[in-house]
């Protein structure tokens, strides 16, 4: 009989996630000698055995996979047998490495079971953790993934934990972050006024919240601020800390059936609450409570994800668990920075954060992730690049100044971190700043090639030219548009149209562009349609006052002779006057062609937004809120003008103002307003999409932008233009918003770089 041997590389997600032991465990069952052994790409195997098939091992490498384990590649090589009579698991390698690190897992099923049993060591234990679940990306400091490279590198282990870390056939072998009461991180409660410590018991903990207490709770990626969510006094007090008199805040609930008095839950919404990311989803609400998420018809609830969490809910059915920053701040992540301003008290332990990250939020629209927010338990995976894009170079891309994200590019992969935030804030920045070094770090990355957004003066793009290295801008909505092709695997070569909508970004003829229609591909675009510029009176003050929108979007639909409405009575007449004269001037009255605003125009023309908003999409969401409510079918849309003797084409939306007074003024429910502008907007894009392929021949769509994180645009949207034939693209595994801007800006350059090569 001949002995046949093979060498395997696995790259991916498969280094600290419990991958080698599997393969221990799957190599002895098939009668396979060798090794496995973590190297510098991933994991290196090798098999030999009389007569050996490969067939077998690979079936059950894909099919059996650790949970926590992502394989994205598997390259085979026959070589020459060594001999070897058993299979081992051997020293990593200490080559140059890019690996892939997972995100933070939920607590899994057999640790909770742990837990709850008071026979086992870890009984209550609020930091138990396997290979598959508990902290992987916000503990790391630096690769390769070995404990003294984590912040568990304080904690020596116990003989116990240190016998289930070294036997392979034990779901905590190389779990870096094992840990038990023996030996493992501790918990404490401080009174902020004092600073002292009063308890180290949950119980405590619980009693505290129970009196209407805020507590700062010490989580994975930072500080959640908590209280009783059935306590309004306490909700009350903590909006005042906020400084949030109206934006919603999350919810932690003990279990599903709590969730399900409190807001209906799909089959698809049930997987991903349950999933091991647990996201804040956003439910339809059913039972409302009071000062949660007031003017909205949803709720943000997740599930608990860490055995503290659960430990804490056992005594408490739900608790507000929002992020613990101030006002547009970053999430805290030590203890020296929450004071009484923020808190009565801390509840905290000593495994530091390496990197923060705040939690992720989701909706589900037609069946698909919808994310306003990629963070924890999704953060770092990886993006692989169509075969066609792929360069040897290392691309940093920086994205724009709102709703941040860094994407960087090495070996065919874009990985794209964190929300970051408003660059605006210089506390924000410096969290910028924070997370590229430790990507820097973590994934060996030097790069070669900057990319930003097109406007000069935004701080990512200032920081891009402060590199020193070769800069490419691109186009906001242009960057927006690529960001699904390739997480969509789509290869260079074909045309589509792009469609982004969204508040605010920098064109290419100086104005604010926000509602565009682009025939593009990977090179470069044409701007085939665009909304027609309004007068943006006040810049970016319009964004925080609607009413500046509304005179805006009336002057342009009726001209000086304004129709008098509800909610203009409500502006001071000077107010008004001096608005009209900025635009009729032109003094500080720049021109916009943005979706967002014409949302902020209509709400507060319908009498759903106050006159100065305190969140950014504020008015929008109540739009939507208000559309969704409608119990009747509506098929009709208000009219609009898509003006052909232009190029690029021209959407008029004068008539559809005109059409919403006339029906305010008929007292028709802004419900039904809201509905109809709704479908308005869905009917715009059917019809230019419908052109774009009588001309163009194009029947391809993406949609982006921050406007689609609207439920009810995007899922009519979808519905439409997939009955006419379209196939339809937009981001699933990364928000339509702002955040997205980075792998677009990686897609640019990695093409550009292919077309000069």
């Amino acid at each position: 009989m001949s002995r046949r041997a093979f060498r395997l590389i696995v790259r991916g997600t498969v280094q600290g996630v419990g991958f080698r032991p599997f393969i221990y465990r799957l190599a002895t069952s098939l009668g396979f000698s060798g090794f496995v052994r973590n190297i510098g790409q991933g994991v290196e195997i090798h098999l030999e055995k009389e007569q050996a098939l490969l067939d077998e091992f690979l079936l059950q490498l894909r099919s059996q996979t650790p949970p926590l384990a992502r394989i994205e590649e598997v390259s085979y090589q026959e070589i020459e047998p060594l001999g070897l009579n058993q299979f081992t698991i051997s020293r990593s390698s200490q080559e140059e490495s890019f690996v892939f690190i997972s995100p933070d897992i939920a607590t899994c099923q057999e640790c909770l079971e742990e837990i709850d049993n008071p026979k086992e060591r870890r009984y209550r234990y609020p930091f138990t953790n396997c290979t598959n679940c508990g902290p992987r990306y916000t503990i790391v400091q630096e690769l390769p993934y070995d404990r003294d490279k984590t912040t568990m590198a304080a904690f020596k282990m116990c003989p116990d934990c240190q016998k289930e870390y070294g036997n392979p056939l034990d779901r905590r072998y190389h779990a870096q972050p094992i840990a038990c009461p023996e030996c493992g991180p501790k918990i404490a409660i401080k009174e902020t006024r004092t600073g002292k410590k009063i308890s180290d018991s949950l119980a405590e903990a619980v009693r505290l919240l129970k009196k209407g207490k805020i507590l700062a709770i010490k989580g994975l990626g930072g500080f959640h601020l908590t209280c009783d969510a059935t306590n309004p006094i306490a909700i009350k007090r903590l909006r005042k800390i906020k400084q949030r008199k109206v934006k919603p805040l999350a919810l932690m609930a003990r279990d599903l059936k709590v969730i399900k008095e409190y807001a209906q839950v799909t089959p698809t919404e049930k997987t991903w609450l349950t999933s091991p990311s647990r996201p804040i989803v956003l439910l339809q609400k059913k039972k409302d409570l009071p000062e949660i998420a007031p003017f909205l018809d949803t709720v943000g609830i997740m599930l608990p994800y860490t055995p503290l969490h659960h430990l804490l809910l056992k005594d408490l059915p739900i608790i507000v668990a929002t992020s613990s920053n101030q006002k547009d701040a970053p999430i805290i992540k030590d203890d020296t920075l929450i004071g009484p301003e923020l808190c009565d008290y801390i509840l905290t332990h000593n495994r530091e954060i390496a990197m923060r990250a705040d939690d992720s939020v989701i909706k589900v629209v037609n069946g698909r992730l919808l994310f306003f927010r990629r963070a924890r338990g999704f953060v770092p995976f990886p993006q692989a690049v169509p075969e066609k894009l792929r360069s040897s170079a290392q691309i940093l891309a920086v994205g724009g100044e709102l709703k941040n994200t860094i994407s960087i590019y090495k070996n065919g992969y874009i990985i794209t971190s964190q929300f970051l935030g408003d660059l605006d804030d210089y506390q924000n920045f410096g969290y910028f700043e924070e997370t590229l070094a430790h990507l820097r770090k973590l994934f060996n990355f030097t790069p070669e090639l900057v990319v930003s957004d097109l406007h000069p003066d935004f701080r990512s793009s200032r920081f891009a030219r402060s590199l020193g290295i070769p800069h490419l801008q691109v186009q906001h909505h242009f960057a927006h548009s690529l960001a699904p092709l390739i997480e969509h695997q789509i290869a260079p070569g074909q045309k589509f149209l792009g469609i982004s909508f969204d508040g605010f970004g920098y064109g290419d003829d100086g104005k604010a562009w926000g509602g565009e229609f682009l025939i593009a591909d990977y090179s470069g675009y044409l701007r085939y349609a665009h909304l027609d510029y309004a007068p943006l009176p006040g810049g970016d003050a319009a964004a925080r006052e609607p009413w500046r929108m509304a005179v805006a979007w009336l002057k342009k639909a009726f001209g000086q002779n304004l129709p008098e409405t509800d909610a203009l009575k409500t502006i001071p007449e000077n107010r008004l006057k001096s608005i009209l004269q900025m635009i009729d001037k032109e003094l500080n009255t720049p021109l916009t062609s943005s979706v967002g605003r014409l949302f902020d125009a209509v709400a507060f023309l319908g009498g759903l937004t106050p006159a100065r908003i305190e969140y950014e999409a504020e008015a929008p969401s109540r739009l939507e809120a208000a559309a969704s409510s409608v119990q009747v079918r509506v098929k009709s849309f208000y009219s609009f003008l898509i003006k052909k003797d232009s190029s690029p084409y021209l959407i008029d939306f004068s008539p559809a103002i005109r059409e919403i007074i006339l029906d305010l003024q008929k007292k028709i429910r802004p419900e039904l307003i809201a509905m109809k502008f709704h479908l308005t907007l869905v009917q715009v894009i059917l019809e230019l999409a419908l052109q774009a392929r009588k001309e163009q021949g194009i029947s391809r769509v993406v949609l982006s932008g921050g406007v689609f994180l609207n439920r009810l645009l995007t899922q009519n949207t979808e519905r439409r233009l997939r009955r006419h034939g379209f196939e339809v693209l937009r981001p699933v595994l990364y928000s339509p918003s702002d955040e997205s801007l980075s792998p677009g800006q990686i897609a640019f350059a990695l093409n550009k770089i292919k077309l000069s090569t």
